[in-house]
């Protein structure tokens, strides 16, 4: 953290009912399936494979993020189109060989359930890669909610999916926390009155740095969210 910069607060439990978490970099490291995804449009093209480490910050900016960084190409190119297809047909084809929950995301979700912590998933996925993730994952049966990019008529950083969730989990959205590793994830939170904790060992995007959001506050693993989470919840 550079030497001006206020220290981070300590944690310090948030009077919340539900946590609400991003996929892509926050439950589930999905990053070598993207990769492959990004290496299959690169070799029809005689392109040698990049490493999923050069890939690895851009995961949770989909195809716009991944494209970019293994393509060279933003949304306005005129070859954007054609290689999104082409790279969302190559997910869809392998979206969960290599995916799985971070270290340490089976026994947070444990302990949020017996907390009675109500906890869903917001993201930007759409629902078609979204669904068979987290039922790879077996997690489809667990959330208490789903919300994908489409659920909604506007995607993150928009406050709506996470409005939406909270809707549907029958919980005030100020009793909400969203856990998130990139910037629009805590945009998104604040934007619906929810507290905001950025999952550093995420992905967080280029350049990989956190210190600047405006977040409540910041996790170096899953399991210590435990540490901003009551016993019980509140009320």
């Amino acid at each position: 953290m550079p030497a001006d910069r206020a220290p981070r607060p300590r944690p310090t439990t948030l009077p919340v009912a539900a946590v609400l978490f991003d996929l892509d970099g926050t439950l589930a490291d999905t990053a070598g399936d993207l990769a492959l995804a990004v290496n299959r449009v690169r070799r029809v093209r005689g392109l040698e494979p990049l490493p999923v480490e050069a890939l690895r910050a851009h995961a949770s900016a989909g195809a716009r993020g991944l494209l970019g960084a293994g393509m060279g190409v933003a949304p306005d190119h005129a070859d954007y189109p054609q290689l999104r297809d082409e790279f969302l047909a190559n997910y869809a084809a392998g979206l969960a060989m290599t995916t799985r929950l971070f270290d340490g995301v089976a026994a947070l979700l444990r302990e949020l359930d017996a907390r009675m912590l109500r906890w869903g998933i917001v993201t930007n996925k759409a629902t078609r890669f979204t669904r068979p993730v987290v039922e790879a994952l077996g997690l489809d049966a667990r959330a208490g909610v789903i919300v994908s990019g489409d659920t909604t008529a506007h995607p993150k950083p928009h406050p709506e999916p996470l409005l939406h969730a909270a809707r549907l989990l029958e919980v005030d959205a100020s009793q909400c926390v969203y856990v998130g590793d990139d910037l629009r994830d805590v945009i998104a939170g604040n934007a619906a009155g929810m507290s905001t904790i950025v999952a550093e060992y995420g992905y967080l995007g280029n350049p990989a740095s956190a210190d600047e959001w405006p977040a409540t506050g910041w996790i170096a693993e899953p399991l210590a969210l435990l540490q901003w989470l009551p016993q019980t919840p509140p009320g």
